[in-house]
């Protein structure tokens, strides 16, 4: 019985070791987006190109993320928040994690080079402003969100690319909706976490602090983000269309997150933080839930 107990629970958590080394849930969101834009850009689907995507996508935001751990293992483990991942709590080497970082990167880009060479190019490039000038900027200036901010829009174009083989207006326009996004949520959650992130040495906030110059700031890019998302009702952005009633649909949820910025505005709340962080996530995904939607419908 000993033995088969200790079998499962090495099992769970190889299988949790897994989730937390890659981020799990952060790399699903991803692969959505990636999923969002092929179907956006296709003319017709397939399915195989659709399923080389998802694993191609997922191979290199998990080598991202384990890459990411590896360097800030010392860091890490002085946050609340990280400090039981794999890594700071010994129950994977860096080795392990390090290995396992090289073969999803060896496995993404060659995944997504099958569908196209430049879908492979984004995703390295991806992988490379996120380990080598995101993760160590962290710890040096607050531009490090923008820096972010790159390869956390490169997912959404990512997949237009994958499904055209082309990078113009359409995806350029997908890249800039996803990265203007980032900031009122990276500062959200930079705002409720920044205690923590203060103990690692973490600057998030485009002031330093938790105060009325960053609550202005996030209201002006969830505002830049909105016209952004509105900007292919116009016309203007080739084959990326909206019709009226989705370019609606979209601003009306745009005005939610908008609104709960400016509660973060007048409230400077750790608790308005966290509302602005969770209706900004519900914003991008039900804005590239309608762009689909808005395409096959029309």
């Amino acid at each position: 019985m000993s033995k088969v107990s200790n079998s499962s629970i090495a099992k769970l958590s190889v299988i949790s070791n897994f989730k937390e080394i890659t981020k799990m849930r952060l790399s699903l969101s991803v692969v959505f987006s990636s999923i969002a834009g092929y179907l956006l850009g296709a003319d017709e689907v397939n399915f195989y190109t659709l399923l080389l995507l998802a694993f191609g996508g997922y191979f290199m935001v998990g080598a991202s993320n384990a890459y990411n751990q590896i360097i800030e293992r010392d860091l890490d483990a002085l946050m609340e928040r990280t400090k039981n991942r794999p890594i700071p709590s010994g129950s994977m080497s860096v080795q392990s994690a390090f290995i396992l970082a090289t073969v999803f990167t060896v496995l993404g880009i060659t995944v997504l080079y099958i569908i196209n060479p430049q879908t492979a190019m984004f995703g390295a490039i991806s992988i490379f402003l996120y380990t080598s000038a995101y993760t160590p900027l962290k710890t040096k200036t607050p531009l490090s969100v923008f820096v972010g901010a790159i390869p956390g829009a490169i997912p959404f174009m990512l997949g237009w690319v994958a499904a055209t083989d082309d990078f113009g207006i359409e995806p350029g326009t997908l890249f800039m909706l996803q990265f203007f996004w980032q900031f009122p949520h990276f500062w959200a959650i930079g705002w409720f976490l920044h205690d923590d992130y203060q103990k690692a040495g973490f600057n998030m906030l485009p002031t330093g602090k938790r105060d009325k110059g960053t609550a202005v700031q996030t209201i002006l890019y969830t505002v830049w983000t909105i016209l952004v998302s509105i900007i292919p009702v116009f016309g203007f952005t080739g084959e990326l269309k909206l019709t009226i009633v989705g370019a609606v649909v979209v601003f009306a949820i745009g005005l939610v997150m908008l609104y709960y910025a400016i509660q973060l505005f007048k409230k400077k709340t750790t608790i308005a933080a966290r509302q602005l962080m969770l209706a900004s996530v519900l914003y991008i995904t039900l804005v590239q839930i309608i762009y689909v939607l808005d395409k096959f419908i029309r």
